[in-house]
């Protein structure tokens, strides 16, 4: 290919990338729009979005994927719900494994929480401090980023369930 014809193929791809970026924008409003019409769903958006880690688009997700948190006895049963309960590679006693996500369970919630989780390891001041007492037990990076996916779900339900905003005094060095 000569120098014009890359040019307009990153011309083309360029274009198509805009056009991506113009359709999140649009869905993003979609959903911003949809959780403003509705009084529950804002009130219950609202109280996630206090938790550090979790935005508008991840808490409509947590919202709609959790639907209300009396439908589950304990933030347990939600995490284990979602599939965020470690499942433990062991066959007897000769063969143990790296531990890895359960993989059972909401993966649309699953992947809704990785993020956030890795946002709430460096802002959150309760799933910082338990992602570095992780780390000091010498636990590895996607262990870590697991464990915080779960503890941010609890949080999520906790907060849903009291029906009041996160305070992180209720998490001192968890």
């Amino acid at each position: 290919m000569d120098e014009a014809e890359d040019e307009a193929v990153r011309r083309a791809h360029q274009n198509l990338l805009d056009e991506i970026d113009g359709q999140i924008e649009d869905l993003e409003e979609e959903i911003e729009d949809h959780v403003e019409e509705d009084p529950k769903l804002k009130d219950r958006c609202s109280l996630l979005d206090t938790i550090p880690g979790i935005g508008l688009q991840t808490a409509a997700i947590v919202v709609s994927e959790l639907g209300s948190p009396e439908r589950f006895e304990s933030a347990r049963q939600a995490a284990a719900y979602a599939g965020l309960a470690g499942s433990h590679h062991q066959s007897g006693t000769s063969v143990r494994g790296n531990p890895r996500m359960s993989k059972v369970g909401n993966g649309r919630l699953r992947r809704a929480m990785y993020f956030p989780a890795m946002t709430a390891l460096r802002f959150n001041s309760a799933a910082g401090a338990f992602g570095n007492r992780l780390k000091e037990r010498g636990k590895e990076k996607m262990v870590v980023i697991g464990a915080a996916m779960r503890k941010l779900l609890h949080i999520c339900y906790g907060a849903l369930g009291s029906g009041r905003p996160f305070d992180p005094s209720l998490h001192p060095g968890t």
